[in-house]
């Protein structure tokens, strides 16, 4: 019995060990000791007794006995060697009376390499068992740039408070992620019955998703479950059978690997709209649509009185109605300050009947693609950068173009080469606004400087602050004002001596873009973007050509600049100009972009480094505020790859 064990135990070691050199890897169990050398190790901690996954034990700790073992732990040596008389040994303890004694590992970037026991780890593996008791000792690296060992050291605080190592999160800040998700803090301990339940669902959850072939994707069992776990809360998930679990991974499958953070793959970013094609002839003849009124509703975080950003929507949404008059019905919606359920709002909504539903805040993202999931029938776009879902359409302005050219006339117009920048959050997107104007204000001023002022960040000195230190007059602030509040200080100004004159102000057109998606949906074009054979992630993302975004610019510019500006203007609304086409430096003088070409959308919305000429830095995101930090995590915070203070 032991001996035909052995015998199947080898041949799959051989197999693998000829798959592995057939594709140039190496067949035999890799050694820690030939890995990572002492140098690169800040500390070894011990973590005593662990409970160790047996699929994260990959290899040996010396290479003293690797090559008994193929790269899948299993061996490789003669069936009359001594060496299966032990392995067989092994077997015969491990069906009596199970494996007894620990073995003991060093665990290095949540990987576990062995030190004595190898035979115990293959036998339990030929034997599929899931874990194995064993001594460890963490090999702590030094913190680095890579995104593995960030992630790294976040694991490393979710496991002291959890005591979880067999969850795998690719992402950075998914462990963060994943606590907010279970309803727990940093630094919480987690209690024995917690435990048992994450463990539980976790299991049901990889036994699920391994078997509708997980493994094909790019993504591990932890990171499908962290982007389930964004969609379906926590305590109701506990409760679901697994019949119900199983339902809802096949809603989200189309959308799982790039949700869980796998590289994306045939995505389509709209840059404007295509040219008009009145629909088929079945719809211009017969109409596409059975209901005499199609019900259109916006969803806006907060009360368009208090939020220029939803004013502007609502500016959008009455031209809607001047547009298409008794053709549509519009509503809008607000989500309440005191409530939490956005969820439970989307979904109200859609039983009120709507067709169409716009979200237009990040806040709303995750909400807005499950409810995409749950209801196909209904139509729903969220106002979002360069998502990747198939099921749920994301639509945004390209605003770094109004900012270049804002930042042609900063530069111009400063009488230092200094000028002040107020940013909002730090996501994607963002940065490039930053950048563009930046550009821009190097165009007509190659010395130009641009002084970086976070509104989200925390213990930050003010904006008068910083243009009292360092005498600067140029400023871009808000973009919009907010209807009921007093403070006028939007768009670019120059400010002095008490006064503010204003020099442009960059304009979203949001009821172009509402207009003509409504009109594409009544005339049957609804799917003229997609792929026949593959259905892509549809970005609309128009700018100064498709008029969602444009620039007025004040009287009181001198001619000239007004004049420049508009001709560059003129070369953007034609699309013979792109900020981004060409090279340019980044703050640490390394060269971004490329000759004779322009950056890619994907470069352009998820820039995280600053360009050359701005002074100051990306924040972290333990120095925002709990609401900006809450929006940027949506969509995705910026690591900074590159910060300087003057």
């Amino acid at each position: 019995m032991v001996a035909e064990d052995y015998l199947k135990a080898q041949k799959l070691g051989k197999t693998a060990y000829r798959k592995a050199l057939s594709k140039g890897e190496y067949p035999y169990l890799p050694a820690l000791d030939e890995i990572v050398d002492h140098q690169s190790i800040r500390t070894e901690e011990p973590l005593g007794l662990v409970s160790i996954p047996l699929d994260q034990v990959v290899g040996t700790k010396t290479a003293g006995r690797q090559a008994a073992f193929a790269s899948n732990f299993m061996p490789l040596m003669p069936e009359n060697s001594e060496f299966a008389r032990k392995w067989q040994g092994v077997v015969r303890y491990h069906l009596d009376q199970g494996v007894g004694d620990p073995i003991i590992a060093y665990e290095y970037m949540n990987r576990f390499y062995v030190l004595e026991g190898n035979k115990r780890v293959s036998v339990l593996k030929y034997f599929h068992a899931d874990s194995i008791e064993g001594s460890v000792t963490r090999l702590v690296p030094y913190p680095g740039e890579t995104i593995e060992n960030q992630v790294y050291y976040e694991f490393m605080d979710f496991y002291k408070d959890s005591q979880i190592n067999y969850l795998q999160l690719t992402k950075k800040g998914g462990y963060r992620q994943l606590l907010d998700a279970v309803g727990k803090k940093s630094g919480e301990k987690w209690t024995d019955d917690e435990k048992m339940d994450f463990r539980s669902l976790y299991n049901r959850f990889t036994e699920i998703f391994t078997a509708k072939g997980g493994q094909s994707l790019s993504i591990t069992p932890g990171d499908a479950l962290l982007f389930y776990l964004s969609l379906y809360p926590w305590q109701e998930v506990l409760g679901k059978s697994t019949a119900q679990m199983k339902a809802d991974i096949e809603k989200i499958w189309d959308d799982l690997p790039a949700g869980a953070g796998a590289e994306k793959t045939n995505e389509a970013v709209i840059f404007k709209p295509s040219a008009e094609s009145g629909g088929s002839i079945f719809t211009r003849f017969f109409g596409l649509h059975k209901v005499k009124q199609l019900k259109v509703a916006f969803i806006h975080d907060r009360p368009a009185e208090v939020s220029s950003w939803s004013y502007s929507h609502e500016l959008g949404r009455m031209q809607l109605e001047q547009v298409f008059g008794d053709q549509i019905h519009t509503e809008a919606y607000f989500l309440k300050e005191t409530s939490s359920d956005i969820s439970g709002l989307i979904d109200s909504v859609i039983q009120s009947g709507c067709h169409m539903i716009f979200t237009t805040s990040t806040r709303f993202l995750a909400a807005s693609l499950k409810a995409s999931i749950e209801h196909p029938e209904v139509k729903i776009l969220n106002c979002s950068v360069g998502q990747p879902y198939r099921t749920l359409r994301t639509y945004f302005g390209r605003l770094y173009e109004a900012k270049f050219l804002c930042g042609m006339i900063a530069g111009a117009m400063t009488p230092n080469g200094k000028i002040a920048y107020q940013a909002p959050l730090p996501n994607y997107g963002s940065i490039a606004d930053i950048n563009a104007f930046t550009l821009g204000a190097q165009m007509t001023n190659p010395h130009a400087k641009v002084y970086l002022h976070w509104m989200s960040q925390t213990d930050t000195e003010s904006l008068q602050e910083l243009l009292d230190r360092e005498k600067i007059s140029v400023v871009s602030d808000s973009d919009m004002i907010t209807p009921a509040s007093k403070e006028r200080a939007y768009g670019l100004y120059l400010a002095g001596n008490g006064m503010m004159l204003r020099l442009a102000t960059p304009i979203w057109n949001w009821g172009r873009f509402y207009e003509r998606i409504i009109r594409d949906f009544l005339q049957g074009n609804w799917d003229s973007d997609r792929d026949t054979k593959e259905k892509p992630a549809i970005n609309y993302w128009w700018g100064i050509s498709s008029g969602i975004i444009d620039l007025i610019m004040s009287d009181e510019l001198p001619h000239g600049i007004e004049t420049l500006t508009n001709i560059v203007k003129g070369q953007m609304y034609a699309d013979y100009f792109n900020p981004f086409w060409g090279e340019f430096h980044k703050q640490d003088g390394s060269v971004a972009g490329k000759k004779d070409q322009s950056l890619t959308p994907e470069e352009i919305i998820r820039m995280d480094y600053l360009a050359e000429g701005v002074i100051g830095s990306i924040p972290e995101s333990w120095e925002l505020t709990d609401d900006a930090r809450e929006k940027v995590e949506l969509q995705g915070h910026i690591t900074p790859a590159m910060t300087t203070v003057e």
